[in-house]
């Protein structure tokens, strides 16, 4: 009876760690959707004011007369805080249950066979949490004004840009974005089923150059409105 019940413990164990993989893999895609739409919309400020307000003008009314004035964008942030808190929530106890099941042995063998991306994922993604407040704190609330008070999206954009030490954040909060989804893609993948051993180098590959793409689309934007190139 006794061994009965810690088997079906064990089993239920189980499940509730796959499950909770999977949540963290499908919020995580969620996040990568959100993070390349967000970067192109960055982008269009190298096209110059006009294109970035009339961009940013565009998702306020998309889906008028459906949607109210900045409907969308709630539907959106509103979708992206339960993702989050989902996201969040799921690491937390996959963090908790390696701690209880972790042994000596493995964390020999994972110390030699993880990578850096890897090891970095808890303080990583709590740099990235904190990052992600000041952010809407910044450009989405307005509550924390750098460089000066804009009506314009893109002018509060360019005065943040000309702060050196909020763009010194805003380069290391991108690197660690970018080791986040090198490690978060691959195993997103794993997760999700759609891996195997010969598959293993091409997602390695493709996670490498996701994070690239998306740490050097944020940073152009930035780094060019420092040097003045826009």
């Amino acid at each position: 009876m006794s061994t009965t019940h810690t088997a079906a413990r064990q089993a239920m164990g189980r499940r509730t760690t796959v499950t909770l993989k999977i949540v963290m893999a499908v919020t995580g895609i969620i996040f990568l959707l959100f993070v390349l739409a967000h970067m192109y919309g960055n982008l269009k400020a190298l096209s110059g004011q006009s294109a970035f307000d009339d961009y940013a003008h565009h998702l306020r009314v998309l889906g008028e007369p459906l949607l109210p004035y900045s409907g969308f964008l709630w539907i959106m942030r509103i979708g992206l805080i339960v993702s989050l808190v989902l996201h969040v929530w799921s690491a937390l106890q996959l963090n908790r249950r390696n701690r209880g099941a972790r042994s000596q042995k493995y964390v020999m063998k994972k110390s030699v066979t993880s990578t850096l991306s890897s090891r970095t994922m808890g303080w990583g993604g709590l740099a990235l949490l904190l990052f992600i407040v000041f952010h809407i704190l910044q450009f989405t609330t307005l509550t924390i004004e750098v460089g000066g008070s804009f009506d314009s999206p893109y002018d509060r954009l360019v005065a943040a840009f000309e702060t050196w030490w909020l763009l010194a954040i805003y380069v290391l909060s991108m690197i660690a974005l970018g080791m986040h989804l090198r490690h978060g893609v691959w195993s997103a993948v794993q997760t999700l089923g759609w891996s195997n051993r010969k598959r293993q180098p091409a997602i390695k590959a493709t996670a490498l150059v996701v994070a690239l793409v998306v740490v050097v689309g944020f940073l152009v934007p930035p780094l060019a409105i420092a040097f003045g190139l826009v």
